[in-house]
């Protein structure tokens, strides 16, 4: 026998993560590699294993505690003596570049079942209809194959098309609008309080969601492509089983996308049976416009579905754990939409966690862990919106041979392949950031390497955009990464306040910056906050792939007056050749 301490293993760039579910419990035997606490970073839940097997005789945490790379979890007594000096941190998980090396994994996948067993052959086929899937099933119909996609829900489209991007974004226009009626006031013209009928909003995003979804539909239909209609997972490397309403289907491949996405996290300690607790999805359906509502993290989705709420009528109280709202972003970019929401929201409380939740007739009594939050209080909804858990280990992808890691992710290399070559996997699933536009384009790629064309995902950025009031909107190099990094950079930041087109908007909260690289004037970073950041960073984006520097920026015409010349006049703040305010001392140029 021996007795060992587990260890918290590398959790990436995550520091101090908050123990969410302690899985285990004294006296428990538990095998190798088996779950044992799951932690709860603003990306995503994640479940750490043991490395070895046992009997736990101590446990060093509890539900709530925070833990980082290194600190003890449990002592376990062991007969492996020999597996004790091979404990080591497992590798992160890769949640912001594609992991390079899944290709030259060694493991070898199961034989292949008899196709002739099989309902239906695919020479591709896609598991997941989102933004990523139907765009890898397009393009390899397009490129001569016979595609069968799998979709366990109705309509094809995803968790973006059905309960996403776009329902949420329609819902965000008709509170843009009646912010902006409330706004314009201030410029001599008074409209009445607005009459809210949720059923007809209600029904106006579901005809945008069905419009879209229904499109793709006939699109699968003109490109011939199979669309099965149930939960799929697979039976073996070249075989899927589909629990459909007819029954079970087995669809054998010779090659396989993987596209299914992600789910909301659930924190296990909260009443989520209770109906008024909500998720994402929830929120959108719009059921009914709480008078007090608590969103529970800071984070895009979170400040979205608050703006659409607030300007529906509900008193907003915002909780957030770090210490800032879009902890990815700068908190200069952050800062306007900070400085806005206060004015709106009855709360926002900072460096705050919900301890516990107790449903109560009168509503959810939730109490707080902060400085400057009380230490109780009432509302009628709380939305927990604290990131996405992948979907990795729900698809049995171990009969096929794939190997998922320990937080539910897919690993792949830049051609979308994962550890098995046959089959590959795109979108949420292999990590951060779980954007629909990121899928996209690794669905394209995953379908040309399918079809034999020299492929890869190798984005120089990828771009996010919270589209709050106002936007918020950055790629490249944050100035925190950069400092954290010691590159040395010139920055470029243009007030909205000097912008004549953002003041006719009678919005001068807004800012433009762009970071360059010192000695070569490259733009390696931009961040945008107001309305419309959204759109205003694809130039920036654009620039940067290109390779242009701040020169180049600053001598293309932009339209005036406008808010995309914004960024023009950051690049001229860098080079030091603004004239529409005083140049900064410290430029490109400078020594």
């Amino acid at each position: 026998m021996s007795v060992v301490e587990i260890k918290v293993p590398d959790i990436g760039d995550f520091d101090a993560v908050e123990i969410i579910d302690v899985l285990v419990s004294v006296g428990d035997q538990i095998s190798a590699n088996q779950d044992i606490i799951t932690l709860e970073s603003d990306k995503a839940a994640m479940e750490i294993p043991s490395e070895l097997a046992g009997t736990v005789v101590a446990l060093n945490v509890a539900i709530g505690d925070k833990v980082s790379q290194g600190d003890t979890i449990m002592t376990l007594e062991t007969a492996e003596k020999s597996q004790t000096a091979a404990i080591a941190p497992k590798e992160p998980v890769k949640t912001e570049t594609v992991v390079e090396q899944a290709a030259t994994m060694t493991q070898t996948p199961p034989a292949p079942v008899d196709v002739s067993d099989a309902d239906l052959h695919a020479q591709v086929l896609v598991l997941g209809s989102g933004p990523g899937g139907y765009t890898a099933a397009f393009r390899a119909a397009d490129l001569g194959k016979k595609v069968v996609m799998v979709e366990r829900h109705e309509r094809i489209g995803g968790v973006c098309l059905n309960v996403g991007c776009i329902p949420s974004k329609a819902l965000l226009h008709t509170a843009q609008v009646i912010n902006e009626a409330a706004h314009i006031g201030a410029h001599g013209v008074t409209f009445a309080k607005p009459e809210i009928d949720i059923r007809k909003i209600a029904a106006t995003k579901d005809g945008i969601v069905n419009k879209l979804t229904g499109g793709l539909t006939a699109l699968a239909k003109q490109r011939k492509v199979t669309v099965v209609r149930g939960e799929g997972k697979f039976s073996s490397a070249n075989s899927l089983q589909v629990e459909t309403a007819e029954g079970m289907q087995t669809i054998s491949f010779d090659n396989c996308i993987i596209a299914a996405g992600s789910r909301v996290t659930k924190i296990p300690v909260f009443p989520n049976d209770d109906p008024r607790m909500m998720d994402s999805t929830d929120a959108l359906n719009l059921d009914d416009i709480p008078e007090q509502l608590l969103v529970i993290g800071g984070g895009i989705i979170g400040l979205e579905m608050a703006t659409v709420y607030n300007a529906l009528g509900s008193k907003i109280t915002v909780v957030e754990m770090q210490d800032s709202l879009i902890p990815g972003a700068d908190k200069d970019i952050v800062k306007p939409l900070l400085k806005r929401v206060q004015g709106q929201y009855e709360a926002i409380y900072l460096n705050t966690k919900v301890a516990k939740i107790e449903p109560e007739k009168a509503g959810l009594k939730v109490t707080f862990e902060g400085k400057d939050a009380p230490d109780t209080a009432v509302f009628d909804k709380i939305l927990v919106a604290v990131g996405r858990s992948p979907n990795g280990k729900l698809i049995n992808a171990e009969a096929a041979g794939v190997a998922v890691n320990e937080y539910g992710f897919i690993e792949v290399d830049q051609q979308m392949r994962t550890n098995v070559p046959h089959i590959f996997a795109i979108g949420d699933i292999v990590g951060q950031p779980m954007l629909a536009h990121k899928a996209t384009h690794e669905g394209k790629v995953a379908a040309e390497v399918i079809s034999g064309i020299k492929s890869a995902f190798d984005p120089m950025t990828i771009p996010s955009v919270a589209y709050t009031d106002p936007e918020v909107a950055w790629m490249g190099l944050t100035e925190t990464e950069a400092k954290a990094q010691n590159v040395d950079y010139v920055k470029g930041a243009f007030p909205w306040a000097a912008s004549g087109r953002s003041l006719s908007l009678g919005r001068d909260e807004g800012l433009t910056k762009a970071l360059f690289d010192k000695d070569s004037g490259k733009i390696i970073g931009a961040g945008i906050v107001g309305p419309n950041a959204g759109e205003l960073i694809a130039e920036a984006v654009l620039a940067l792939e290109m390779g242009a520097d701040a020169e180049d920026i600053g001598l293309t015409i932009h339209p005036h007056p406008t808010l995309s010349e914004t960024l023009c006049f950051a690049a001229e703040m860098a080079e030091g050749s603004i004239t529409d305010l005083m140049p900064p001392r410290k430029t490109l140029h400078s020594k």
